[in-house]
Order: structure tokens, then sequence, then C-alpha cells
């Protein structure tokens, strides 16, 4: 007799690494200037498919520093991880790729952005937490009211 066996979702890191990071400095003066920045953040994050149990998710972390009316710096970082899903019930699935991963994510980009700036010779930068929870949801919203 064949016993009926329920399939146990399953979700893992096996990856993290990044994709591609950046830092431009666009000109020199702004190294003899008073430091008060004024912070563009952007992020975003994508899924992309690798085969029935692999997702790379890459988050990207955009910051523009101006000072003084100009550019003082552009860093980016594409913070990338491999995780392996399997059983993942659909309805859970958008959830998981558009917030719980790239919070995953998160902590290393914001290392990687905090470091390459450093690097930079520019003060250190630490980026706030993010609510991806907050934002998935928020992103539901719009895009159900524009439908």
């Amino acid at each position: 007799m064949a016993e009926e066996q329920t399939l146990q979702p399953q979700l893992a890191l096996e990856r993290i690494y990044v994709k591609d990071m950046s830092l431009e400095v666009p000109g020199a003066q702004v190294f003899t200037r008073e430091w008060q920045p004024e912070l563009d953040i952007n992020l975003s994050s994508s899924a992309e498919k690798l085969d029935d149990e692999h997702y790379q998710i890459v988050l990207t972390v955009n910051v523009t520093a101006n000072n003084g009316g100009e550019t003082a710096f552009i860093a980016e970082v594409h913070q990338a991880g491999i995780f392996m899903m399997q059983h993942i019930p659909e309805d859970q699935m958008n959830a998981i790729l558009g917030a719980y991963c790239p919070n995953v994510l998160f902590p290393y980009a914001r290392e990687v952005i905090s470091d390459i700036v450093t690097r930079g010779s520019f003060p250190q930068l630490l980026l706030a937490p993010v609510n991806f929870d907050q934002a998935y949801q928020q992103s539901l919203e719009q895009n159900q009211n524009q439908a």
C-alpha cells in the first residue's frame, strides 16, 4: 500500500556573490569642499529561474551623493544569490522572490556599499534597514490600482 507523502516546502540559500559593483567619482573638487551630502538611494530586485529548483535573485542598490549641487559619487552594487526552492506553494512564490530573498541579500549589499564608499575616501555610509515585506505589499497595491 502506497502511503501518501506530503512534500515539504524547502528554501535554501546556496550561494551569495557580488555580481557587479562600481564607484564613480566624477570630479576631485568634491574633496576640497565641506561634506554635507544629499543622498538619493534606489533599490530594485530581479529574479531569474535557472532550472526547476534554482533562482538567481539580484538586489541592485544605487546610491548617488550630491554635495554642493554636484555629484560627489555614484555607488552601485548588484548583490546576487542562488536560492534553491522546492515545493513552494505558487501563491507564496512571488512574495519569496520579491521580499524574502532581497531581505536576505540586503545586509551583504549594505556592506559592499559601505566598503566601496570608504575605499573611495568618503566617510562611512551605513544604509538604514529596509522593510522589503512592506515595499512588496506597496508594489502590489500600486499594481492593483493601475489595473
